[in-house]
Parts: C-alpha cells; structure tokens; sequence
C-alpha cells in the first residue's frame, strides 16, 4: 500500500509540475561554443597558410626580378659577343694582310740572300735569323748578321722581324678575346636558366599554398556557416519557449526518475549520486555537463533565486559564502521546489529548495 501511495504521488508531483516536452531540442550553448571553436581553429590554419603563401608570393616576385635582371645580363653579354666575333673577323682579316706581309717579307730576305752569298750554304745565319724566338744568344746572333750587311739588307730583315711581331699580336688578341666573351655569354646564359628554373619551382610552390589556402578558406566558411545556423537555431528556441525549453525538458526527465536509490558516484539508470542525476536530466535537454559538481556550477550563468527557471541547478555548501565548500546539488521543478538524489540510504524524490546551505543556482548552457 505505501508503494503504491509513493509511486501514485510520484504520478501527481509529475503531472502538476511538468508542462509539454518539446520534441526536438535546440543545440545547446556547449555545441554552439564547440562550433564556434572549429571556426577559431580553422581561422588559425588558414592564417598560418595565409603567411605562408605571403611569404611564398614575395621570395616569387624577388625571383621573377633576378630573373629579369640575369635575362638582360645575358642580353648584353650576347651584344658583346656579337660585337667580339666582328671583332676577331675584322681581327682575321687584319692578320690575313699581315700575313701576307710576313710572306712578302720573307721572299725579299730570301732573295737577299740569294744574291749576296750565293747559294743555300750561306743563307742558315740569315733563316735562322727569322726563326729566332729571342734571347741573349738571339740577340748577339742577330746583331752579328746585321753587321754583315748593308743598310738595305738590315732594313729588309729588320721589316721580316716587325711583320712577324704584329702578325703574332693580332693572332693572340683576336683568339683570345672571341675566347673569353664566350665564356662570358656561357655563365650568362648557365645563370640565366638556373634563375628561371628557381622561378618554375617557385611559383609550383606558390600555387600548390593558394590551392591549400582556397580550402582552408572553403573550410571556415562552412565551420563559420554552421556554426551561425546552430547560433540561430538556440536563439530562436530560445524565442519560442521564453528559453525554458531546455530546463523544462530536463527538469521533466528528473521528475521520472523518482524513487530510484541514492548509490554514491551512480550515474544511472538505476542508481544516482546528485550530480549524476542532474548530469542526465540535463543531457536529455542537450547539454552536456560533468559528472560533478565542481563544474556543474560554473556550467552557465549564475541566476538569481527570485528568477530561477525549471531546470536550474541548485547548490548547497558547507560555506554559503564560498563556492569552493559545494557538496550537494539538485533541480528546479518549479514553485519552490527540486528533484535531487539526497544521501546514502534515500530515494531520488522532490523537496524544498529552501535550506540553510543554499548558496546559489546556475543555468547551464
């Protein structure tokens, strides 16, 4: 009989203290503020992207103006080289007439030497003469055979030597200039490629960043995006139930748990400790909260008790005055009164807010 006494009490409390549940919950502040987290997570990576392809797009534009410079430099070592290759052609024709000056030359020494000492026995001071690369030894023979002969004959011989000086200088010059401009316009031309190589890989590398940044950019538009609508959805809940939806619904939920047994650290389904049932009730609205009551108090905005809403948490300490000595926690239901899981030995059932440790309630979100 007093079972069914309890059970049918139970019946009445949930009838006169429950109004109609709403079929879908709206999305609780946690996931609105877990939404709005992605966004700011997002927005860090597109940001760190962002500074990259920046970076990225200004090592670019610095190699695109290397480029351009080492491009011009080839230009001009080319000019130069076309100018060097007139060069050695005017240079070869020079040395043409100087050849055949040398050859001229020659055929008078020969012939001078003919007719002075008649016969090839006599010419080999004078060939050697014209052979001669230089050196004291050169020069005391030199100085011996010119003494042998007239001033017409030293004046011939001396004209052979002085052809073949400029032809010899003519030959170095026009060599070795054509030589060096075009290792000139070499290491131009090397430099060239591999600054327009560095530009190529550059700017792959640039746009694989702006392909990575156009998807981080689609990603926080659409983490942006969802968390707007999850935002509007709570608010027009909110709108809709005078933003009681979600304490309604949990407090209804607690209000069918009546009579279950009271087990230390039980979060149901059978057994509660007070945190795990209030943890539950308000999980049924959408909410998640801890199973203590630690953070449970500090889950949402602290309200006044003259303005408490169904599904508040309510909040009993050692110390009223300190938060910190928080040992008991129950649910509004309305008119004054809470559903709480009390103590080792007792049922989950209704009772009176109104304690001497009361020391405040909050709202979660």
């Amino acid at each position: 009989m007093r079972t069914f006494r309890a059970g049918l009490l139970a019946c009445c409390l949930f009838v006169a203290l429950c109004p109609p549940v709403h079929a879908e919950p709206a999305p609780s502040g946690r996931d609105v503020a877990k939404a709005r987290e992605a966004v700011r997570e997002r927005s860090n990576d597109l940001a760190a992207a962002s500074a990259k392809l920046a970076t990225a797009q200004s090592r670019l534009a610095r190699l695109t103006a290397e480029v351009e410079r080492l491009v011009e430099a080839y230009n001009g070592e080319m000019v130069r080289l076309r100018n060097a290759e007139q060069a050695a052609s005017q240079a070869q024709a020079r040395l043409a007439t100087a050849d055949a000056e040398v050859e001229r030359a020659r055929q008078d020494v020969a012939l001078l030497a003919t007719e002075t000492y008649g016969g090839w026995a006599t010419l080999a001071p004078i060939i050697g003469m014209i052979v001669d690369q230089g050196g004291a030894d050169g020069r005391l023979h030199r100085a011996g055979v010119l003494g042998q002969l007239s001033g017409e004959r030293a004046a011939i011989l001396a004209r052979l030597r002085d052809t073949q000086v400029v032809a010899a200088i003519l030959r170095t010059e026009a060599v070795n200039a054509r030589a060096a401009q075009q290792a000139a316009a070499e290491s131009a031309r090397r430099a060239k490629i591999a600054a327009e190589a560095a530009v190529a890989g550059q700017r792959r590398e640039t746009q694989v960043l702006q392909a990575r940044e156009h998807r981080l950019q689609q990603r926080v538009d659409a983490a942006r995006s969802h968390a707007e609508l999850l935002a509007r959805r709570r608010e027009a809940a909110k709108l809709v139930s005078g933003g009681s939806a979600f304490g309604d619904a949990a407090a209804n939920w607690a209000l069918t748990q009546l009579g279950k047994p009271y087990v230390w650290a039980a979060d149901g389904p059978d057994t509660y400790d007070c945190s795990g049932l209030t943890m539950r009730a308000w999980e049924r609205a959408g909410v998640r909260l801890d199973h203590w009551t630690g953070t449970q108090w500090t889950s949402g905005p602290h309200v006044p008790l003259d303005q408490l809403r169904r599904g508040d948490l309510l909040f009993f300490a050692y110390n009223t005055s300190d938060p910190a000595t928080i040992h008991h926690v129950g649910i509004y239901v309305g008119r004054g009164l809470m559903v709480h899981a009390p103590q080792t030995g007792d049922v989950v059932r209704v009772a009176s807010i109104w304690r001497g440790d009361l020391v405040g309630a909050t709202r979660p979100r």
